[in-house]
């Protein structure tokens, strides 16, 4: 039998070294359906930029504002490969910017005049405009909007605010990072891009795309 002196220094060592180990890394949670958030709502963790632009969080949006006319971006450190991607942003406008995925696509959130392309056109680098978003009345230019993206194997399907606006079959990347662009050029040097939420979810091959919800009216 151990004795009242014996118990209460088992129970200090074992409170010691409960408070001296390492706190354990929290990871994401998950959220109904298998989305994952990429972006924690507090800071850039997980996240790496490049080129000149300014990203930074701020009431819980990644802000991306150009420095001197002169753009950037802010690409994920990890890759994915099969997915789906949905996030919520807004633009101060005139606004040239993005959400990149696989590295080489883009949702594309801007106002293109020849040719012709609208926010939610899918941009590829040395293609230009593999689908193009054409009907101005979808995106709110004075609020927030939503987009989605669906990349499994070949077959790349886009959302804003909850319609269809691209969907085609291109081989140019299968795998890649998630970023955010703010485009360089006097036209643009005073634009701001929010992201206020952006989440991910890992698919298998010829996994069918989630149906994307219609976007909720904030009240005036």
């Amino acid at each position: 039998m151990r004795s009242p002196m014996t118990a209460g220094l088992v129970l200090l060592a074992v409170l010691a070294l409960t408070l001296c180990a390492p706190a354990a890394e929290k990871a994401p949670v998950a959220a109904e359906g298998g989305w994952t958030p990429i972006f924690n709502g507090k800071d850039l963790d997980g996240w790496k930029a490049k080129g000149e632009a300014i990203f930074k969080v701020e009431d819980g949006c990644i802000v991306g504002t150009p420095v001197n006319a002169k753009g950037g971006d802010l690409y994920t450190e990890k890759e994915w490969d099969n997915f789906e991607v949905r996030f919520t942003y807004k633009a101060d406008w005139p606004a040239n910017s993005g959400v990149w995925f696989r590295t080489q696509y883009q949702f594309d959130i801007l106002e293109w005049k020849d040719p012709v392309a609208l926010s939610g056109t899918l941009y590829c680098p040395g293609k230009m405009f593999i689908t193009k978003n054409l009907d101005k009345s979808i995106e709110d230019r004075a609020g927030w909007n939503t987009g989605q993206i669906y990349a499994n194997g070949d077959h790349l399907i886009v959302w804003l605010n909850g319609r269809k606006v691209g969907e085609i079959d291109d081989k140019t990347c299968t795998k890649g990072k998630i970023g955010i662009q703010v485009h360089g050029g006097a036209a643009f040097k005073d634009m701001k891009i929010y992201i206020k939420q952006i989440e991910i979810r890992p698919l298998k091959p010829g996994d069918p795309p989630t149906e994307p919800a219609q976007p909720k009216k904030e009240a005036k």
